[in-house]
């Protein structure tokens, strides 16, 4: 036994008494003959229970219970009193004293007062280990997950923190690439330094090298004046570079360049600037197969591969809906600034049942709309979308024909399947497909498949 006691009391005989039965039981007892002495001991030692007195001169056992809970609100207070009221009993116990003795009162009855406080005490503590080690089990930060393909995410990104390697992150949109890549900078040596996010999807292709790298006055048509690139702006931070894989080639080659020398030259500039900058790129392609197809870099591929990070969608992991409906509550919760419902085991059951192509980010989406469209305190079956509420095949398992299977039939039936499902668009059916446009270009053309051929209509 090992937890340490602190005794205030202005009587010394029974101060003296109450420590030495302590003692012999096995505590660690300290005395204070008055509440501020008992207050500068707590400045430098840290105790579990303080037993206090509460009619003291010139600080009263309720004055300095409060002060206790100032200094540290996990320590326990009994207090003691030959004054036993009702009202002394409620008016400690609001203020935070755990429990109270009447003197008289004889040793048996001190020592089962104050084990039975610890003992609740130690338990509280127990439990709250078991909770932090719960959460560090099943969560990193804002990514919550129990599965074992998440505790292998959790492992990687737990060791790449403290580094500068480069990091790559596979995912399909939505499960949370750029969650996990804040995750990795706000907790690493770099986090008082930028984060900064370049989605290389998003920017025309000739105008990714003056993003990136920055441009000289006059440079192109439109360049009025000098500007920084994200290269610049990230410097002693981290670059994230989002959808890696919609980079064009001759961008690669520069930014292979630029991650082997560490310098960069602005576009319509002579004069380069060296940069310390970590990077982490994410992806939802399949970049083994465009560098198969000599549309990503081999080297630029192997130069960003350092340590992966492969984000599983959530059609993978539907044990872990229940994990994430209660984070999303709370979160969700806090955003709508009021208390939302819960979900209810069957309408779990349907959700779980949703192959979720929109991952986390779309159930995120569903959980906000239900919450603000229902005022029942309980979501049930009912109250779910009819996309949700549908059967579907979750299994993603294709029953072999007997004859077998021929596979180039087969990608051709997926791609005109995808097209009609897209109405024709390259890229809506590229995402279906879980590949990149150009991919889609690419095989579309191989199979001869005209894509204003399906029957939804042209792009």
């Amino acid at each position: 036994m090992s937890e340490r006691i602190l005794v205030t009391e202005d009587d010394s005989p029974q101060r003296e008494i109450i420590a030495d039965i302590l003692g012999e039981a096995g505590y660690l007892v300290k005395v204070a003959p008055s509440g501020p002495d008992a207050l500068e001991l707590m400045k430098s030692d840290v105790f579990d229970l303080v037993l206090t007195d509460m009619r003291m001169p010139g600080m009263d056992g309720l004055e300095l219970l409060m002060q206790i809970k100032q200094i540290r609100s996990e320590t326990q207070v009994i207090v003691m009193t030959a004054h036993a009221t009702v009202e002394t009993a409620i008016t400690a116990m609001k203020e935070g004293a755990v429990d109270y003795l009447a003197k008289p009162f004889d040793k048996n009855e001190l020592l089962l007062v104050v084990d039975r406080v610890l003992e609740n005490l130690s338990l509280k503590q127990e439990n709250e280990q078991l909770r932090k080690l719960v959460v560090e089990a099943t969560s990193l930060g804002n990514i919550i997950g129990e599965c074992e393909a998440m505790q292998g995410v959790f492992d990687v990104v737990r060791r790449s923190v403290p580094l500068d390697t480069t990091v790559l992150i596979r995912g399909e949109s939505g499960t949370g690439k750029e969650m996990v890549a804040r995750h990795i900078h706000f907790n690493g040596p770099r986090k008082s330094k930028p984060f900064v996010v370049v989605n290389c999807a998003a920017i025309p292709d000739n105008l990714v090298e003056s993003e990136l790298f920055g441009h000289e006055k006059g440079a192109f048509t439109g360049a009025d004046k000098h500007r920084e690139g994200k290269f610049v702006l990230a410097n002693g931070g981290t670059l994230f570079l989002d959808e890696i894989g919609d980079m064009r080639l001759e961008s690669q080659a520069k930014l292979l360049r630029v991650l082997q020398d560490g310098v960069v030259e602005p576009v319509g500039g002579s004069k380069t600037q060296g940069v310390d900058v970590r990077v982490i790129a994410a992806t939802n392609r399949d970049l083994d197969r465009l560098v198969e197809e000599e549309n990503f870099r081999e080297d630029l591929y192997y130069r960003l591969d350092v340590l992966n990070v492969a984000l599983p969608p959530l059609r993978e992991r539907v044990l872990d809906l229940p994990l994430l409906i209660k984070h999303l509550e709370s979160k969700l919760s806090t955003k709508l600034d009021r208390p939302v419902a819960t979900v209810s085991a069957d309408a779990l059951q349907s959700l779980g049942n949703y192959r979720w192509p929109g991952n986390v980010r779309e159930l995120e989406n569903t959980l906000e709309q239900l919450f603000i469209l229902n005022d029942a305190a309980v979501i049930e079956t009912h109250h779910l979308p009819e996309k949700l509420r549908a059967p579907q095949q979750v299994s993603g398992e294709i029953e072999l024909p007997v004859g077998g299977l021929n596979l180039e039939d087969l990608e051709q039936d997926l791609i005109r399947q995808a097209l009609d499902r897209s109405g024709g668009r390259i890229k809506d059916a590229a995402e279906l497909l879980g590949i990149s446009y150009k991919t889609l270009q690419y095989r579309l053309k191989k199979h001869d498949i005209d894509k204003d051929s399906s029957k939804a209509g042209a792009e």
